[in-house]
């Protein structure tokens, strides 16, 4: 299959309401065209440097959510254009964002990154830091950042409940912080596992390799 046949076959399957983030990164800035020339807006990249290799390169109306680990000295060098940091797993890179985003005359809307893995290398908050960051934005503490809503990723198994209760756990501290204060996006579920996400309650989707193909790391 192709990319435009990837791409239609995995728009098809998502309910309405669900967002599509098309992960592109490893992938050339032209396979990025291709699939915006297919009325995709939404792209993730996981790298800072190859996300500044792409933008100059393509539509300006395209909505960049970085969704791998972010340090803070690299915010300053998307803040200026980012839509969505999905990463967010402190409170310095929360503080380091609203701090760059306020340079820049701009809102920067950011989802706390929860890790519900069971993976030692997989990055997030526990959740009882998640609540006290969350708090603390309520009070007025980030004023140029807007959480948006929560992030997770599953732990990489054949184990299908054991990704399912992960994603409910996340589910659950997302029904939990919107009684506080109105949140959008639960971002959960990628290539291998967004439809059990999407089951367990997620509203967005990164899905890279289903779309564009295998990744080439060598790159």
């Amino acid at each position: 299959m192709d990319i435009k046949e990837n791409y239609t076959a995995i728009k098809n399957q998502l309910p309405a309401g669900v967002q599509l983030v098309a992960v592109s990164k490893t992938h050339p800035a032209e396979a990025v065209q291709e699939v915006y020339d297919l009325g995709q807006k939404v792209f993730g990249e996981n790298k800072v440097q190859e996300l500044m290799e792409k933008y100059p390169l393509l539509p300006k109306d395209i909505q960049w959510h970085l969704i791998g680990h972010l340090q803070t000295n690299k915010v300053k060098y998307i803040a200026p254009f980012i839509d969505t940091i999905q990463s967010v797993d402190s409170e310095k890179l929360l503080a380091e964002i609203s701090k760059e985003a306020g340079k820049s005359s701009r809102t920067i809307k950011v989802l706390l990154q929860v890790k519900i893995a069971e993976e030692e290398t997989k990055f997030g908050l526990e959740t009882a830091e998640a609540k006290s960051l969350f708090q603390e934005y309520i009070d007025g503490k980030f004023p140029h950042a807007e959480i948006t809503g929560l992030m997770g990723m599953a732990t990489f198994t054949d184990d299908k409940e054991q990704v399912k209760r992960e994603f409910l756990l996340l589910k659950g501290l997302f029904d939990e912080l919107n009684q506080l204060k109105t949140l959008e996006t639960l971002s959960m579920g990628m290539s291998d596992d967004f439809p059990a996400a999407i089951e367990c309650g997620a509203n967005s989707v990164r899905v890279g390799s289903a779309i564009f193909g295998r990744r080439d790391y060598s790159k």
